[in-house]
């Protein structure tokens, strides 16, 4: 298996004319995007179906909040500890096998927890996932760079992002029906069969990656011609030598690198929070049914979808990054913020978290277009997994700060207004700490 290869690689051809051009990305979209859009539905239905299944599972594994938030966050300890190896592992045997891989081993994770009969057995199979799934973000991240130039990559990293919406639109009333229509199944409890149902697609979808992923890079697909090869190269080529250079330990010692991980931990925390928290909240207003918990939740990543691709189109238009993300994280520490004064009330809390995890939702897909403009050569693949890991952090300890404030407290206010400063934070750091000429190096070769 040869490792992946970027289409810079393969030996250049003169520029074709933008109609050419066009009709390459589209077909090299139509080809790549559907696979890893169910991908990645799969991978965040998987990861969040937690949150509706300790709904029923808390009273039989005597699960506290406190307890909760440790296991919904034991999945970031593995994910954290074997993101890194998982990416550059990806480089020495490609993305077919690696994304297979990790498929086939969430998905019998996912089916695993079914069987768990105490909080430490739960905690001990959510990190079992997060070992599991350790690598797929980041290498499907890396791997659209090897396709799609800077001036494209924040639309197709949109494209891709939306399908977490998706998932979230859906993973509340699919959890829902599984559970009010499947307990009793094979003798499983509701929030077992919730696991079993959710997990099987995964293993299924691993079968089928690898014949879908059929190459690890443009050099090796055999759906391109020469011609289309080359046309590709040449037009990649142009911001290969935009980028920056060093080995491992200069990544290391870049303290930008920590600042953009930085600034993605505090959307990982946001989108982590309402994710893990927000049917738990829904349900502390006194919305007892499970079938409107699951449709209330759907409501951010409606408003994120909808978000999601006008952001990461205008982004592209100017080819400005920081401040498409920067205005988004400020927008969510307010929504976060005005939560505080609708205690009590479910239509304006609800609606708060809506807007605050809707515009989250939405810098997702143009924060991703600036760790491979800012990286570059051997950087690429270790800095694009230690950003995501950076993020992780933040997805390890929301949940059990979270869920010790909600015990401790009896809501979760305190624990959006910390969000809110956290994202002020984050968006405040960006601006200050990573010029926009570093990022427009890349952006300016992409207009020439």
């Amino acid at each position: 298996m040869q490792p992946l290869a970027p289409a810079s690689a393969i030996s250049s051809a003169p520029p074709q004319d933008a109609g050419s051009l066009a009709a390459l990305y589209r077909k090299i979209t139509w080809r790549l995007l559907p696979f890893l859009f169910a991908a990645y539905v799969l991978n965040t239905i998987d990861r969040i179906n937690i949150s509706f299944a300790k709904l029923r599972m808390a009273s039989d594994l005597g699960l506290s909040d406190a307890a909760y938030g440790i296991g919904a966050a034991a999945f970031f300890a593995g994910y954290i500890l074997f993101e890194v190896p998982s990416n550059l592992y990806m480089q020495k045997t490609g993305a077919r096998r690696t994304i297979t891989r990790i498929l086939l081993l969430w998905g019998l994770a996912t089916v695993a927890t079914s069987q768990v009969n105490s909080p430490e057995a739960l905690y001990a199979a959510r990190f079992l996932l997060g070992v599991a799934e350790a690598g797929f973000f980041p290498g499907v991240i890396l791997y659209l760079t090897y396709w799609f130039p800077a001036q494209r990559r924040g639309r197709i990293t949109s494209l891709f992002l939306m399908s977490g919406a998706f998932a979230g639109m859906n993973s509340g009333p699919l959890a829902a029906a599984i559970m009010l229509h499947l307990g009793g199944w094979l003798g499983l409890r509701d929030w077992q069969a919730l696991f079993v149902v959710e997990g099987l697609p995964a293993m299924v979808l691993g079968l089928v990656a690898w014949h879908c992923l059929d190459d690890d890079g443009p050099a090796q697909a055999k759906w391109l011609t020469p011609a289309e090869k080359a046309m590709l190269a040449s037009d990649l080529g142009k911001e290969v030598h935009a980028r920056r250079h060093g080995g491992i330990l200069a990544l290391l010692k870049d303290p930008r690198i920590y600042v953009i991980g930085l600034a993605f931990l505090s959307i990982y925390a946001c989108t982590n929070t309402i994710a893990y928290w927000m049917p738990t909240l829904i349900q502390g207003f006194g919305e007892a049914h499970v079938a409107r918990i699951g449709w209330i939740s759907t409501l951010p990543y409606v408003l994120g979808l909808l978000t999601m691709y006008l952001l990461a189109r205008s982004s592209d238009r100017r080819l400005e990054r920081r401040w498409h993300v920067a205005g988004c994280l400020l927008v969510a520490a307010a929504s976060f913020l005005l939560m505080g004064l609708t205690r009590g009330e479910l239509a304006p809390a609800v609606a708060c978290m809506t807007v605050g995890a809707a515009a989250c939702l939405a810098a997702l897909p143009v924060f991703w277009t600036i760790p491979p403009a800012y990286l570059g050569g051997r950087q690429a693949p270790a800095g694009i997994a230690l950003i995501s890991s950076l993020g992780g952090v933040a997805a390890l300890l929301s949940p059990i700060a979270v869920g010790a404030i909600k015990t401790r407290t009896g809501d979760l206010y305190l624990a959006f207004d910390l969000l809110a400063a956290l994202l002020a934070v984050g968006a405040v750091a960006l601006l200050l700490a990573l010029p926009a000429r570093l990022l427009e190096r890349a952006d300016s070769a992409e207009r020439r």
